[in-house]
């Protein structure tokens, strides 16, 4: 799967087993989830959240490869924006996407509502983590519940568009309050799993630091 660009495969057509389409509900009667997202981290804050729901020919990007300028924009400033953009551009590929307001707390919740049909069956959702360089949460194409409710465990991700000089001058947010972009830096130049906060600057890991999964999201069905 390449990374929207961004990376869709933009004009193919998605394969779909008829029975599986139109079971519960019809090919192209709307459905909307509900999208909850919970930052079970212990000192992280997500910025807005981007959610889309698509066909299973994109996704917003891959391992080992370079970060889109727009997924790297989400990565080190949190605009949602640019990638929202190009989502909604992707006619016949995405149904729809949905953001949410304000930034999310450790120990929170958010919950999102997104609307689709049988044809657009798969999730995509992003955030950056702050405080961070250019880390991001994500599900990359996962399948939306044709009933019920399904979880999901985020990881977190690194855009390797920006080094992770863990600086309070090239980190924005309420912690920070540095430069959203540095656009004369390439970082590490692919998309990995991002590595936490080592403590090497202006962040200490004992406060911002994480292991595992940084988002539990869960997805309901709810007409």
């Amino acid at each position: 799967m390449k990374a929207l660009s961004l990376i869709a495969a933009l004009g193919l057509a998605a394969s779909a087993n008829v029975s599986a389409d139109y079971y519960y509900g019809g090919y192209n009667k709307e459905r909307s989830y509900e999208i909850t997202v919970t930052n079970i981290t212990k000192g992280q804050v997500f910025t807005p959240v981007l959610a889309a729901a698509h066909k299973k020919t994109i996704g917003l990007f891959e391992l080992g490869q370079p970060a889109s300028e727009p997924l790297a924009a989400l990565a080190e400033g949190g605009a949602t924006g640019p990638l929202q953009e190009v989502l909604d551009g992707a006619t016949g590929q995405v149904m729809g996407t949905a953001t949410s307001e304000g930034l999310l707390q450790a120990g929170d919740s958010y919950t999102i509502t997104l609307t689709t049909t049988a044809q657009f069956s798969k999730l995509s959702v992003a955030a950056m983590l702050l405080p961070t360089n250019d880390t991001f949460l994500a599900l990359n194409t996962v399948k939306l519940p044709h009933y019920g409710t399904r979880t999901y465990f985020a990881n977190a991700y690194d855009a390797g568009s920006e080094t992770n000089d863990e600086l309070c001058a090239s980190i924005p947010g309420p912690q920070c309050g540095g430069a959203p972009l540095s656009p004369e830096d390439d970082g590490e130049g692919f998309v990995h799993i991002a590595s936490g906060i080592h403590g090497e600057a202006d962040l200490t890991k004992s406060a911002y630091d994480w292991r595992g999964a940084v988002a539990k999201i869960t997805v309901e069905r709810v007409k």
